[in-house]
């Protein structure tokens, strides 16, 4: 499966000013490390030995498949592109997204999903399905870690070229899955641009 996008002009999903950090969680996570911005990406694709600890992942799944925008708690969060609310939630397990939000878009012919995770409690507050959402539009907040899985806020972005049936999607995955993954979960950069 592929996804084309020529042609199409994305707005951010969360806007990054200058000198943002790439982080590098292929050592694992390190709380006492000291952060350059507020403001940062967490890479797709990435091996994270030792990050995922929690009992939702089994000890195995840690092959990122999103990207992570992060950014002070009530950043805004912004449709990437025309579309509707697909599925909303809260997904409560230790180190799960919290509170998140799945939008549906059309680009050239194809249904494209995307979720969004680790989002604030009011960012699903009024939302319904098939709900309009207008590129630009905000459309979520990151959340603080009491609603958005215990985690330092960001917002896990994500696609999907699989209809998720639920608010959720496996943003790792193990890594005898990780080539099947990699197709319908498509880079994110496609959208978001070349962010590292």
């Amino acid at each position: 499966m592929t996804l084309d996008v020529s042609g199409c002009e994305f707005h951010p999903v969360v806007k990054l000013p200058a000198g943002y950090e790439v982080y590098d969680f292929t050592g694992g996570y390190d709380a006492r490390r000291m952060l350059q911005s507020p403001y940062g990406v967490g890479r797709y694709d990435e091996k994270r030995r030792g990050m995922y600890t929690t009992a939702l992942f089994a000890g195995a799944r840690d092959v990122h498949v999103g990207v992570d925008l992060a950014g002070p708690v009530g950043e805004p969060v912004y449709a990437f592109f025309d579309g509707a609310v697909h599925r909303f939630g809260y997904n409560p397990a230790e180190g799960d997204y919290g509170y998140t939000l799945v939008t549906a878009h059309v680009i050239n012919g194809r249904d494209v999903w995307a979720l969004h995770g680790h989002l604030s409690a009011r960012s699903v507050a009024g939302r319904f399905e098939g709900q309009r959402v207008a590129k630009g539009e905000v459309i979520a907040w990151l959340g603080d870690r009491h609603e958005n899985g215990g985690w330092n806020p960001h917002v896990h972005f994500q696609l999907s070229l699989v209809r998720p049936e639920v608010a959720d999607l496996p943003g790792a995955v193990r890594d005898e899955d990780r080539a099947h993954a990699l197709t319908i979960y498509p880079d994110p950069r496609l959208v978001l641009g070349p962010l590292y």
